[in-house]
């Protein structure tokens, strides 16, 4: 399984859950585990997603998710779950 962790960060508004995680189903990536919280008007989500069915390479991935971001206002990262890991390890 390819996994990676995506970050959405920015102001709070409606529809960035459904805005993200549309486009994720259009690429064919299933969220795996999710959590989001607002704090101060500040908005971010955390996803960990399954790449392995999407037919897309990693980079590509993160450069469709790019325009996303842009259009609702955030920034959004996404990065190998083997790396995070790896960056991480005690």
């Amino acid at each position: 399984m390819m996994k990676a962790l995506i970050s959405v960060t920015g102001a709070d508004t409606t529809g960035i859950i459904a805005r993200v995680s549309t486009k994720l189903y259009e690429m064919n990536i299933n969220i795996l585990d999710i959590s989001q919280t607002i704090l101060s008007g500040c908005f971010t989500m955390m996803m960990v997603v399954d790449l392995t069915s999407c037919g897309l390479t990693f980079s590509e991935v993160a450069d469709e998710l790019t325009p996303v971001g842009r259009e609702i206002g955030m920034e959004i990262h996404v990065q190998r779950m083997d790396i995070f890991d790896a960056m991480h390890r005690v």
